[in-house]
Formats: C-alpha cells, structure tokens, sequence
C-alpha cells in the first residue's frame, strides 16, 4: 500500500499542500492515505508525520513529494528511513527519484548516509580546530566559572570549617550542579583547597 506525507512549513492559508497532494495522488497514493502537517521542519512536533509513520506496515511504502517535506536535516531524514526500513516499510521521494524498493535507490539511500556520516565528522573537525586555535591565543571554550574570587574563597572556607554543601547552595545562592562543577573544576578537597 502507498502511504502519501505532505508538509508546508507556515499554518497560514497562504501555504498549501495541493501540488503535494496532486503528485502524490497520481502516483497512486490514495486520497485516504494522506498525511499532512502545517509545521517548520525543524520542529519534532509533527502529528501527521507521527500518524503516518504509526499507520504503516510492512510491505507498506512511504511517499513524499520531495524529500525535504519529511526531514529537518539529512542525519533526521535518514533516521526516519531507517525507522521505516526497521518495519519492513520502503521509501519513495517523487521528485528526487530515490525509491528503496529498487537497488539504485537503495544505493542513494546508502550515499545520503555516508553524506550524513561526513558532515558530522566535518563539524566535529571544525569545532576541535576552532578550539585548538582558541587555545593558542589563550582563550579556553566553554561558559565562564559561574562561582569566582570572593566568593569562591568564602565558600571554600564554610566547607573547610564543616558546612554542608546543601547548606552552602542556600546560604551562597548557588545551584548544588554549579558548586559540584566549580569544586571538581579547582579540585576540592586538597591539601590545598583555595584556589
């Protein structure tokens, strides 16, 4: 059975889904078969895609008329794939031409992941690089320390004198994450706990 999915990003009445309708119905997809969303594809929130996805079964097969009108991205695109090739459900794009049910769509469907699988390590690359050249200049990533000098030094006492953390988060005004981060951070308890 084909299972049509059609998106338009706004809510508003300017937007419609009639030339994803229209393709997908003469694809063969019937008119009772049809999900929609009015939604961003960046949001997950996306109840037609949720009852589409819940709707089909094995042998089914997904169609879409593009395939940005199922994804936010291409690692979330190949996620839902793989979600439908888990249930023995194929997948069809109708403009790209990509079809899991015939091998040279299988084999796109395979380049789209490795695509996916390079872009993460390209931005994993960047992020390190661009850390690494912070380093050099003297400036480390990260969000600042949240607790510093006078109070970092007043807090350090309270505990060397016996006070509890719990009592040190409500008396400072601090989170009990924020003191346990700053303590691992400047290494407390030591033989020298100031910082």
């Amino acid at each position: 059975m084909l299972v049509g999915y059609m998106r338009v990003s706004s809510e508003s009445d300017r937007q419609s889904t009639d030339l994803q309708r229209d393709a997908l119905l003469a694809a063969g997809v019937d008119n009772r078969h049809l999900y929609e969303d009015r939604a961003s594809g960046a949001k997950d929130d996306r109840s037609g895609l949720t009852r589409a996805l819940d709707f089909v079964r094995p042998g089914d097969v997904l169609v879409v008329w593009k395939l940005d009108r199922l994804g936010r991205s291409l690692s979330h695109l190949l996620m839902i794939i793989n979600t439908l090739k888990e249930k023995q459900v194929a997948f069809r794009s109708l403009t790209e031409g990509m079809d899991t049910t015939t091998p040279s769509g299988e084999l796109l469907f395979h380049v789209f992941g490795a695509l996916a699988q390079y872009e993460r390590a390209l931005i994993k690359e960047r992020v390190l690089a661009g850390l690494t050249a912070a380093r050099k200049r003297g400036r480390i990533g990260g969000r600042p320390p949240a607790i510093t000098g006078e109070k970092l030094e007043a807090i350090i006492t309270a505990l060397n004198d016996g006070m509890s953390k719990a009592a040190v988060c409500r008396n400072f005004g601090v989170k009990r994450t924020t003191l346990i981060e700053t303590l691992a951070r400047i290494g407390w308890p030591a033989s020298n706990p100031t910082p």
